[in-house]
Parts: C-alpha cells; sequence; structure tokens
C-alpha cells in the first residue's frame, strides 16, 4: 500500500472503532479520563505498529489486542479511581453496535466489582462474557493458552458470583427507567433543593449502601447512611441538582452555592440504583473537573 492509501484506511479504522474501544478501556480500567487517555494511545500504538498487522487476525481483533495490552501496561502500575460513563456517549453508537454497553456490563455495581479481579482474570472475564469472544481467541490476545484462559475467566466468575448468586442478570436493575424512578430521581434533587435531610432519608431502603469515590469511604444500611447524608448536605451550602444519566442509571449532577460566593459550583456527581420504590444503591463521585469534560455546566447562577 502507498503511504496515501494506507493513512485513509487507518483513519476509517479509528473512526470504526474508536467507540467501542473507549467502553472497551473504561471497562479495563473503570475510569472515563483513563479510558480518553488510553484509547489516544492505543491509536498512536496502532498507527506506529501498522507495518507489523499481517491480516492473519481482524482489524478489531488487532485493534482490541492493542487496547487490551495498554490497559494491563497502567494497571501494572496504578489503579486509577473508578468513574462514571454518561449516557450521552454511551448513545452515540445505536444499533447492532449497541450490545457492546448492554446495561448490565456498563453498571458501576459491575465496573466496581470486575476493578477488584486481578488484571489478566479482568481481561479474560471481559472478553469472554461481556463481548463473547471464543476462548482461543482470548488465548491469541493474550498470549496465553486455551486452558489458562479458561481457568482465569472460572476464577473470574467465582469472584462475581459470590457477589451476585443468580448471575449476570443480577449486575444492574432490569429495564430502562420508569415513572416510578423519574418520580424518585425527582424527589431525590427537591430535597437536596429544599434542604429537607429527613426527606432525603426517607427515600432509602434499609439496606442502602452510599460510597463517596474518590476513596472518601463506604455506608452500608440506613442507619449508617442517613448521618452521613445529613452531615453532607448541611454543611457543604445550599444546593442545586441537575438530572443526569450515567450507565445506564439515572443521576444527578450537583452544585453547590457556598456562603458569600456569586454562583452555584459543581460539587458532585451521583448515580443511583433503586428497587422496590426506593434508593438502593448511591455512589457519589466528588469530581469536578469531570462537569466539563460531561459536557455539564461550569456554573449555574443564583
Amino acid at each position: 500500500m502507498n503511504d496515501g492509501v494506507e493513512a485513509e484506511v487507518f483513519d476509517e479504522l479509528s473512526r470504526r472503532y474508536r467507540w467501542e474501544l473507549h467502553v472497551h478501556c473504561y471497562r479495563m480500567l473503570g475510569s472515563f479520563e483513563a479510558a480518553e487517555d488510553h484509547v489516544q494511545e492505543v491509536l498512536l500504538r496502532a498507527w506506529r505498529g501498522r507495518e507489523s498487522f499481517e491480516g492473519r487476525s481482524s482489524a478489531r481483533t488487532w485493534l482490541y489486542r492493542i487496547a487490551t495490552n495498554a490497559c494491563l501496561d497502567t494497571l501494572r502500575r496504578t489503579t486509577p479511581p473508578l468513574q462514571p460513563y454518561p449516557d450521552q456517549v454511551l448513545d452515540e453508537r445505536p444499533g447492532p453496535e449497541a450490545a457492546v454497553v448492554e446495561r448490565e456490563t456498563i453498571s458501576l455495581a459491575f465496573l466496581a466489582a470486575i476493578q477488584l479481579l486481578p488484571a489478566r482474570q479482568r481481561a479474560a472475564l471481559i472478553l469472554r462474557d461481556v463481548l463473547a469472544w471464543s476462548a482461543r481467541e482470548v488465548a491469541e490476545l493474550l498470549d496465553a493458552s486455551v486452558p489458562a484462559v479458561n481457568s482465569a475467566v472460572q476464577r473470574a466468575r467465582v469472584t462475581l458470583r459470590e457477589r451476585w448468586p443468580g448471575g449476570r442478570e443480577e449486575w444492574a436493575p432490569a429495564g430502562e427507567p420508569g415513572a416510578e424512578q423519574r418520580e424518585l430521581l425527582e424527589r431525590y434533587i427537591a430535597a437536596h433543593e429544599q434542604a429537607d435531610p429527613e426527606a432525603l432519608v426517607g427515600l432509602l431502603r434499609e439496606d442502602v449502601v452510599l460510597s463517596i469515590e474518590p476513596g472518601v469511604g463506604e455506608w452500608h444500611g440506613a442507619a449508617q447512611v442517613a448521618p452521613a447524608l445529613r452531615e453532607g448536605m448541611m454543611s457543604r451550602g445550599r444546593w442545586r441538582m441537575l438530572p443526569w444519566a450515567a450507565n445506564r442509571q439515572p443521576a444527578v449532577a450537583g452544585y453547590v452555592l457556598a456562603e458569600g460566593d456569586t454562583a452555584y459550583r459543581p460539587f458532585v456527581l451521583g448515580v443511583l440504583q433503586a428497587e422496590g420504590g426506593r434508593i438502593s444503591v448511591m455512589k457519589a463521585f466528588e469530581a469536578p473537573e469531570l462537569f466539563v469534560t460531561f459536557g455539564l455546566p461550569v456554573e449555574l447562577g443564583i
């Protein structure tokens, strides 16, 4: 191939697979920002190594190999912080490619759980159980034997089964958010904006779980969660919240007006899970820098 045709073909491959490579890196790393950085790195590695692609596998497999190895390289050095993934980005590729982001395989519960797996187990599980690759294909990608891949996947499945005995159906709530969940989200927002902590506590299940990232803490059960919410709501200032959606779950973007300030400033991104009309899981991300990344307003007027 001459350089012009080669560049044109590579550009087409980049456009075709960039989105699903981004989702793959997100599952591997649990971080939207890290996934963004890694896709750039993957495409750079692919461009530099394009002459080594001999066509014995598909271009998609070749790019997934580069992406998986880039993520494994990172995970040997560090663990990126868990972050949400905005639905407006997930929705950029409707149709057949939507299978890449089925609800249960993009939920924060699933993402948080697989981050606990050793990196190569995580890669094997994602490729086999999420992307439905064969054991032989995964073995070739990971430079491993088929028995080694099968063993890694089995160990990963056991770990997940300990958390969800019912299998992948329990990885995320079934179905799209309905009227009940939308009403619950509205009440959650109203409780904050009206500075009514007891209204917020009234929305919780007894077995609710609250986690605040990065690394702030985790609380289990309403008896633990309620005091944490009361303190957080009343100590920050006045609240404004925008409804949002992330990881196929209802979410909010929370802004705080501190005493003496002239605008509501980004403070927290919250992702909720509901069961039986009440909140069962609350994941909060104190990451104001993500508001710009996710296309959210940088401030709200008084």
